[in-house]
């Protein structure tokens, strides 16, 4: 009796008391393991993709990725050197062993490994596959997930709430119906009304103020804004010493000005 079947009587056995894991005997077939955890998810996830063996290639086994075999020393014979011919390896006998000249990519992925790609990888001591253990689902209190959730940060689920929130107050909006999400534009949108009843008319509170002066005399709020910028630019520069200004002469009306 194999594993997956002693697994799929034990949950049928507690199928009264524990439902739930039902839902698992769909994926309890094949070479499939089950992995008991607590905690971060997230951090079973990395520790079991670490956990991986180097193998050798295979003949007829299919390469899941592309295979080099690197330029330099081989520790070949001499009399190697047809062998790397025949798989087109450009090759030279240096110090008494065989040496490749350039990187040569002899499998690449999807490919069927031959007997001769196998054989030079086995001569060259080169292990180009590895093998370890695959997520396929994740079982929570009787639900099942892609393994995809495992990857997703606080910073993803932070952003995915907020475009929903965004979607949400966009359709409150667009159908006139007031929602949490919305009352932040609402309020906002009120406001702006406000100041423009304040702008068009004798009306005012104390926030629109500012905005009445400011269309009142932009030139004196542009005047304000500019001396500190101006101040902050430029260069101290040594003050000349000024020249005492000629004291004005009274007037022959008493002292008494135009405005006084």
């Amino acid at each position: 009796m194999g594993k997956n079947t002693m697994v799929r009587k034990v949950i049928r056995g507690n199928a009264e008391s524990h439902p739930q894991l039902q839902t698992l005997l769909p994926y309890i077939k094949n070479n499939v393991g089950l992995i008991f955890c607590h905690g971060d998810l997230s951090g079973v996830k990395k520790i079991v993709s670490e956990q991986r063996v180097a193998a050798p290639a295979k003949v007829g086994a299919t390469c899941p990725n592309d295979v080099i075999v690197p330029a330099g020393p081989t520790g070949m014979e001499p009399t190697q050197t047809s062998f790397l011919q025949a798989l087109n390896i450009p090759s030279k006998i240096n110090k008494g062993q065989v040496d490749i000249v350039n990187d040569v990519k002899i499998l690449v992925k999807g490919q069927r490994v031959g007997q001769s790609e196998a054989t030079l990888l086995l001569k060259l001591s080169i292990k180009p596959f590895s093998y370890g253990l695959q997520i396929q689902t994740v079982y929570d209190n009787g639900s099942i997930y892609d393994p995809s959730v495992l990857d997703m940060t606080d910073e993803i689920l932070l952003a995915k709430f907020a475009s929903g929130l965004r979607n949400v107050a966009a359709v409150s909006l667009a159908i006139r119906h007031p929602t949490v999400a919305a009352v932040p534009h609402l309020v906002l949108r009120g406001y702006k009304n406000l100041l423009s009843i304040a702008v068009a008319t004798d009306y005012s509170f104390p926030k629109a103020e500012k905005i009445k002066a400011f269309l009142k005399d932009p030139n004196a709020f542009a005047a304000v804004t500019a001396a500190p910028a101006a101040t902050k630019g430029a260069p101290a520069k040594e003050e000349k010493k000024k020249e005492p200004e000629p004291e004005p002469v009274e007037d022959e009306d008493m002292g008494l000005g135009l405005f006084d």
